[in-house]
């Protein structure tokens, strides 16, 4: 299990918990740490296993029932599950011969608060440049 602790952003602010990205300019430090876990979260497998592991009833999910919704051998997808448990979002727990998966929920709160708009009303889309894909 890592040792290494994740860093609440902004939690020296005056404006609460977590400036949004759309409030405060983020320091190197917090945009490297949360860069991390967007990386994790960028890659699809990663984020499908991270879907099936969230929505499980129960909250959590055995290795053994994620793996056959892909078709990727056992060792990639052990792989891809470190890399979210290293990104802080999943927790892990040996139970016999297998590992059972729960969503860290801490995690996704945080990034849904930096990703919010603190404004009341929605900013207003951007318009694709001509030739883009829609």
């Amino acid at each position: 299990m890592s040792k290494q602790e994740l860093v609440v952003l902004g939690q020296d602010s005056a404006e609460g918990c977590c400036p949004t990205l759309l409030s405060a300019p983020m320091s190197e430090g917090q945009a490297v740490e949360l860069a991390k876990v967007f990386k994790a979260l960028g890659d699809p497998v990663r984020l499908r296993l991270l879907s099936m592991i969230a929505s499980r009833e129960g909250g959590e999910i055995c290795v053994c029932d994620l793996t056959p919704a892909f078709d990727l051998s056992q060792p990639t997808i052990s792989h891809h599950l470190k890399l979210l448990k290293q990104a802080g979002l999943i927790a892990s727990e040996r139970r016999g011969t297998w590992v059972y998966y729960r969503l860290l929920p801490a995690m996704t709160d945080h990034l849904s608060a930096v990703l919010t708009n603190p404004q009341t009303q929605p900013l207003e889309p951007l318009e694709a440049p001509a030739g883009a894909a829609s």
